[in-house]
């Protein structure tokens, strides 16, 4: 290691990639050697730290740049600096973002390139998020891309996407970015991606978040920003993408065209959307040269920093949306989105394709020819409805004692603010009780997924010593709910931390409900006569000996009354 920096530092701050012309990138030895070799070559406005360890043992490195010393989260705060943060390798076989920050460092730091505008921001740099996945290091690992002749893994050493983890944060790399991020709330988050896909022209998607919905006025903020990019990127010559995901509404299929949308925050940018931030999505095509993707990578920052005059309107808009959040008690938040029938034809650039039996899949595959471009005129689904919403309580969310652990912990890693309740007492509370609970049919991210429908009804319920109560007026309110309601797409309940409580535990024993069903039978003759309707009216009911004692069990004093319910509970006075 002190043999590698000390080459680095008696040479420029080059990479492997910019040596060998981009067509292998470096391992993270390289990351930690440039790191430090950036703080000793600009003393007082770079400085290399580490903020966590991943699960093979491995620091995660981050640089703080400034003009005039702003690099820690305390002296940004004093000064009221905005903080551009800028993220590579999540995927870290997507690794063009490493490679792009590297190279435009110091040309940035030496005046070249968005002069003044380290003036005016700070810039965080975390060159390699998934760190293990980085060094599970070789060839093809991406076979629909173009370079690094080696890379890195798109998962985790645990087999965690990053990308799917930011609302539930499991990966011990995803909590280690989380405290981050707390300690110095960026006004703009970057998260720098190559695509998956179809082969066409265009070279780069830059999605500035909140797209379609947002409050304002970060929403207007984040438009304007979004104009001002894709103007300047394609004044330097690039096909950027601006409004949706080039990923075809049926895959393989580029006549099925494209859908604009809202994505949950499992995901980065609409996840620091829900922050009240603004999130900035870059994919670079997967086809097209590793040298041309590094180079639109640049361009995307290059351009971001130099409207860093604009930065404080962004921090101040996302302030705004704090504000908001502090009196959100009785708000009506959307959940969930779909498209609407909404659609335009577009002008999209892709290449001569075909559309032919396979003999090998026996499906119909996409054949393309890259030397036959074309406009494709294609669909774009425009607008979107809400498909779940819900309105936030008065006061806000119980945790029951038996959660508040494994809930707190991550409410807390949000940023999110709650108190212990140091006392048990009985209270007035909404309960959600479901009437319908699907699991998941397999894992995925290694949770077994729950969707629930259902009600909140009114009860009395004992909350024990030690639950926790979680105010919904504080600044990240949007967030809070999308977390704590049942029926949003990343809440905890949909990924699977409260399963067991809709999974039915007791029993009764088949002779003893057939005992028990000719007394309650005996004894209502309401419920007689439900009982024979059913009969008659459903065949599989009338055939299913199993669902015809579950029908008197569900109606016995013994019945479980709270399987099916959600253990957080909404309340209106805090308790």
């Amino acid at each position: 290691m002190f043999a590698l920096l000390s080459f680095i530092l008696a040479a420029p701050l080059l990479t492997t990639a910019e040596q060998s012309g981009f067509t292998t990138t470096g391992r993270y030895q390289e990351v930690e050697a440039l790191c430090a070799g950036f703080a000793q070559k600009y003393p007082g406005r770079v400085r290399c730290f580490d903020f966590g360890t991943t699960p093979e043992g491995r620091k995660m490195k981050a640089l703080a740049l400034s003009q005039d010393g702003v690099l820690d989260s305390k002296s940004a705060k004093q000064k009221q600096r905005p903080v551009l943060f800028v993220e590579g390798g999540i995927h870290a076989g997507e690794i063009d973002g490493k490679d792009a920050g590297f190279w435009l460092l110091p040309d940035l730091l030496d005046g070249k390139v968005a002069a003044g505008a380290l003036g005016r921001v700070t810039l965080l740099f975390v060159p390699v998020f998934n760190v293990d996945g980085h060094e599970r290091f070789g060839k093809n690992h991406r076979p629909n891309q173009r370079g690094p002749e080696e890379m890195g893994w798109r998962t985790t050493a645990q087999n965690l996407n990053l990308n799917r983890d930011w609302s539930k944060a499991d990966a011990p790399e995803m909590r280690a970015m989380l405290k981050l991020i707390n300690e110095w709330d960026p006004a703009v988050l970057v998260d720098l991606h190559v695509t998956d896909g179809a082969k066409f022209q265009h070279d780069v998607a830059v999605l500035v978040e909140p797209i379609l919905a947002g409050p304002v006025p970060l929403f207007g903020v984040a438009k304007a920003l979004s104009q001002q990019l894709h103007a300047d990127l394609r004044k330097g010559g690039h096909l950027s993408i601006d409004r949706f995901y080039p990923a075809f509404e049926k895959d393989d299929d580029p006549s099925s065209g494209f859908a604009m949308g809202v994505a949950p925050p499992r995901l980065s940018s609409p996840y620091w959307a829900l922050r009240n931030r603004i999130g900035i999505l870059v994919e670079t095509h997967a086809w097209k040269p590793y040298k041309e993707r590094v180079k639109a990578t640049r361009d995307v920052l290059e351009a971001l920093l130099a409207h860093a005059d604009d930065a404080r309107a962004w921090r101040d808009a996302g302030l705004a949306i704090d504000e908001q959040g502090r009196a959100s008690a009785g708000r009506r938040f959307v959940l969930a989105w779909d498209n609407d029938d909404s659609k335009e034809k577009i002008d999209f650039l892709g290449y001569h394709y075909e559309r032919v039996a396979s003999e090998v899949s026996g499906a119909t595959w996409t054949k393309y020819d890259e030397t036959k471009p074309e406009v494709w005129k294609v669909p774009l689904l425009t607008g979107v409805k809400p498909i779940a919403s819900a309105t936030a309580p008065q006061a806000g969310y119980v945790v029951p004692a038996p959660y508040a652990g494994v809930i707190g912990e991550r409410l807390a890693l949000h940023g999110i603010r709650f108190s212990t309740i140091g006392k048990s007492q009985s209270v007035s509370a909404d309960v959600y009780k479901a009437t319908s609970a699907d699991f998941g049919a397999k894992s995925y991210e290694g949770h077994q997924t729950l969707r629930v429908k259902g009600a909140w009804e009114r009860r009395e319920r004992a909350i024990e010593k030690g639950a926790i109560f979680v105010p919904v007026n504080q600044d990240r309110a949007r967030l809070l709910v999308h977390l704590l309601e049942p029926e949003a797409p990343d809440s905890y309940l949909a990924w699977g931390f409260f399963n067991a409580s809709f999974e039915q535990k007791e029993y009764m024993e088949p002779y003893v409900a057939e005992e028990e069903a000719r007394k309650m039978l005996a004894a209502s003759s309401a419920l007689k006569a439900e009982f024979e309707k059913k009969l008659f009216d459903d065949t599989k009911f009338r055939n299913d000996p199993e669902a015809r004692l579950d029908f008197f069990y569900r109606r016995h004093p013994t019945w479980d009354q709270r399987l099916g319910e959600y253990p957080v509970l909404r309340v209106d006075i805090a308790p």
